[in-house]
């Protein structure tokens, strides 16, 4: 081969390569996706947990919504004042979220997880001896829906244990206990119960709070709720008859607070016969 043929070859070759890199570098101009640095910044500081908690699928999800301002800072809860803190920094004072925190009137109530069942091993009966795999989502398809009597009450396997990230559920004598200050209102337990037993409700209504709490999920008649459990709400009213806000009542058997209109006098606990409510 000639020096010439080599240097048209090389011509060729060259060119090729110039008008490929010119198409692909008009290409990446064209079909480029454009990146939000607030969004990118926002998602920096926010946890990874992706738990959904916040209402949004994951933390790119909320991060999203926080650049556009449609959701506050403060929506992870899992990251809890340190996290708000660094999102408002990037936002800065100026930020659509800013303007609409100036107008708010008050800062949204803080919800934790709650077990609402207090039949544990000494007070519900169990109707056999259960040999299966001690979790609860199996357990529900037994016969019976599960051994314990009440087809209501906390199974105690600990399958909301098992997805909380955060340890913040234990198993006590048979009955799953939340801590209010370990939970990060994720939400997991919650979806995970196959009772539905566990709840979302108002820090100040859980542990030690000043809102009642109805420690029952039973819709049973009241006859029929004292034969498998000593602490089951009976549906009596009691409770919403001596309520002086009309902050309580009672569907479907069981007694049901109103968050919003309950003061924490603690009427409905004096009153309760059973003393399911705290």
């Amino acid at each position: 081969m000639d020096v010439q043929s080599i240097i048209i070859a090389a011509a060729i070759v060259g060119a090729v390569g110039l008008f490929a890199g010119l198409l692909l570098g008009i290409a990446s101009e064209k079909f480029k996706v454009k990146v939000n640095e607030t969004e990118v910044k926002v998602r920096e500081c926010l946890p990874g947990n992706n738990c959904g908690g916040c209402g949004y699928p994951g933390c790119d999800g909320l991060a999203a919504a926080i650049a556009k301002g449609e959701a506050r800072p403060g929506s992870c809860p899992v990251g809890g004042e340190p996290v708000e803190k660094a999102i408002k920094e990037v936002l800065g004072s100026g930020s659509k979220d800013a303007e609409g925190e100036a107008d708010a009137a008050e800062e949204p109530v803080k919800l934790v997880a709650h077990v609402h069942c207090r039949g544990t091993c000494d007070k519900a009966k169990e109707a056999y001896e259960y040999v299966g795999p001690k979790d609860c989502r199996i357990a529900t398809n037994s016969p019976g829906g599960g051994p314990k009597a009440c087809a209501n009450g906390c199974l105690g396997f600990g399958s909301c244990a098992k997805v909380c990230q955060f340890g913040a559920i234990r198993i006590v004598n048979g009955v799953a206990v939340i801590d209010r200050d370990k939970c990060k209102s994720c939400s997991q337990c919650v979806a995970t119960c196959p009772r539905g037993l566990i709840k979302m409700v108002p820090y100040d209504a859980a542990g030690e709070g000043n809102l009642a709490l109805v420690e029952c999920s039973s819709k049973d008649f009241g006859k029929d709720v004292k034969a498998v459990c000593e602490v089951g709400c009976i549906g009596c009213g009691m409770c919403a008859r001596n309520c002086p806000v009309e902050a309580i009542k009672v569907e479907n058997n069981l007694a049901v607070v109103d968050y919003e209109k309950c003061v924490g006098c603690g009427a409905c606990k004096a009153k309760c016969p059973v003393k399911v409510i705290i």
